[in-house]
């Protein structure tokens, strides 16, 4: 009797468990596709302006301060800021990154000599435990981080390269490019880098004169930090929807486990439940023999 009943709230405890993770994927799903209109939504913005920076940066006499390696003083150091979920249950999302970050410092030592910032309390633990010192971690950003907020982080980083404080800002994050492909990515922030097929079109057409008013040394003043700030907006953008992606797979895996888990627990429970009948029938009809 004790096996039964003992089966029978393992079931019940694994019936809770999988309404539980039936909830969190309906949410993930629900916030995945608000993120993801946010994410794309921003795309043609972010590659509009690339595609702008890159004819005006085409130019071979145009020489921009974001453009080329800063004269940092002394040992060249970058920035490394690390974009990780502020919450768990999001499968390998977290730990996918952490190793990606890891590798990134392992591999360059001026990483390693610059300061390291994280965003989201999942990477703290790892970090802290791989030896890494967290010189600035932020807490502003959320779910849903703003763009004043990003765009004042972003400030700050284009202050402190061009100041020579640092030679390199990079960007590690999840990057979105489906619902079914998420990809870790180191990004290089500043000095700003072209991607490469807005670098392809530049070069065909650079053979054809633009005239650009005010001059293109001037539009680059304005364009470039824009160009900066919205770069690094769309990987914050990309990390959430990649999150939420993260989240909605793993919640579902977990659901069709815990099906999985009830069914063989039902199977155990009529098994036992049924030799426990077998055995009450053995000893009524021992006593009813006994008796005779």
């Amino acid at each position: 009797m004790g096996k039964s009943r003992e089966i029978k709230g393992r079931i019940r405890a694994v019936k809770n468990i999988q309404r539980i993770t039936r909830t969190m994927q309906m949410i993930a799903t629900s916030k995945f596709a608000k993120a993801q209109q946010a994410a794309v939504s921003s795309k043609p913005y972010t590659e509009g302006l690339f595609d702008l920076v890159a004819q005006l940066a085409s130019g071979d006499e145009i020489d921009h301060p974001l453009l080329r390696p800063a004269t940092a003083s002394g040992e060249p150091k970058e920035i490394t800021l690390v974009l990780t979920s502020e919450r768990g249950l999001a499968g390998p999302y977290n730990a996918n990154i952490i190793r990606l970050a890891l590798r990134h410092l392992r591999e360059h030592p001026a990483a390693r000599r610059g300061p390291v910032q994280l965003v989201g309390k999942k990477g703290l633990a790892a970090l802290t435990f791989a030896g890494i010192d967290i010189a600035k971690k932020h807490d502003q950003f959320g779910d849903k981080p703003s763009y004043e907020d990003v765009e004042r982080l972003g400030q700050s980083y284009i202050d402190a390269f061009t100041a020579g404080e640092v030679s390199a800002v990079r960007v590690i994050y999840m990057k979105y490019i489906s619902a079914g492909r998420q990809t870790p990515t180191v990004l290089q922030l500043l000095p700003f880098e072209k991607p490469e097929a807005l670098e392809e079109a530049a070069d065909k057409g650079a053979s054809a004169p633009y005239e650009f008013t005010p001059s293109a040394e001037e539009l680059l003043d304005t364009l470039l930090p824009a160009a900066v700030k919205a770069t690094l907006f769309q990987c914050f953008n990309d990390a959430i929807v990649s999150e939420h992606v993260a989240r909605m797979v793993a919640m579902k895996a977990a659901t069709d486990n815990a099906g999985k888990m009830g069914k063989a627990l039902k199977r155990r429970y009529n098994r036992a439940r049924q030799a426990q009948i077998t055995t009450e029938l053995t000893e009524i009809i021992s006593g009813a023999a006994a008796l005779e």
